[in-house]
């Protein structure tokens, strides 16, 4: 796994915890359930949560990409700024025009116009896409393009916990029903231990099937393709200021 940097942290990490908070929740009340006979089943059971946790942590970025493959398919897998189509009315018309000239120029290529884009949508958008890549590739300064980055963790965030939806809610069924069993077994004397993973686990199935969506990764994906293309107003300035000190 890579160095742990903000986004590694917060994009992949954090999906993880999510994914296998009834597990860790669970380790914690069979622990406590027998905390004056700590022994070896406890230590075996956090250590298991530990190797999970940087497990899933990987797990959620491989099955991010998936469903990034999926839902992107057109431009190989990555989100674009649908924001400089024509017909998109997030950005006023007077700067899309001012970024996408500025883009072209930068990948001399001509941008689309609104005819050609009603025509051929498929091509005018293979120009976002490249618009995209040339912006992903300049924007990499985390701190010069901070609201950049940040958007890119939300999206990274909401794509790896999709990925790993339908995993967190499999592990979700398994501990509640190992909870269950341990209540029905002591004869529902470790009702506040295991008690508390029920109520867990309810609130994360609930969050998991309403709250992680595609949408919710196209909402992010929508986000950050408008701040990668207002990125160009940096960029834009950086050029005028370096033609000065050359004239």
């Amino acid at each position: 796994m890579e160095g742990l940097d903000s986004y590694v942290i917060r994009a992949r990490l954090f999906p993880a915890v999510l994914a296998i908070a009834p597990t860790i929740v669970f380790a914690l009340a069979s622990v406590a359930a027998d905390w004056d006979e700590l022994g070896l089943p406890q230590v075996l059971i956090t250590t298991a949560v530990a190797v999970l946790f940087f497990g899933f942590s990987d797990l959620s970025r491989r099955l991010g990409r998936r469903v990034e493959k999926r839902i992107f398919a057109f431009s190989g897998g990555r989100p674009f700024p649908k924001v400089l189509r024509h017909g998109d009315k997030v950005l006023d018309s007077l700067s899309k025009a001012r970024y996408q000239t500025f883009l072209a120029s930068k990948l001399d290529a001509k941008a689309p116009t609104l005819s050609m884009e009603t025509e051929n949508a498929e091509k005018a958008d293979a120009f976002y896409v490249l618009a995209g890549n040339w912006l992903r590739e300049r924007t990499r300064d985390h701190l010069k393009f901070k609201v950049l980055f940040e958007e890119n963790v939300v999206y990274g965030f909401r794509r790896n916990l999709l990925g790993l939806k339908w995993i967190g809610l499999g592990i979700n069924a398994i501990v509640v029903a190992a909870s269950v069993w341990m209540l029905w077994s002591a004869d529902w004397s470790l009702l506040p231990q295991y008690g508390t993973v029920l109520v867990v686990g309810f609130l994360h199935a609930l969050f998991f099937l309403i709250g992680v969506s595609e949408k919710s990764v196209l909402d992010a994906s929508d986000q950050y393709g408008r701040q990668l293309v207002l990125a160009c107003e940096t960029l834009m300035a950086d050029e005028a200021a370096a033609e000065l000190r050359r004239g």
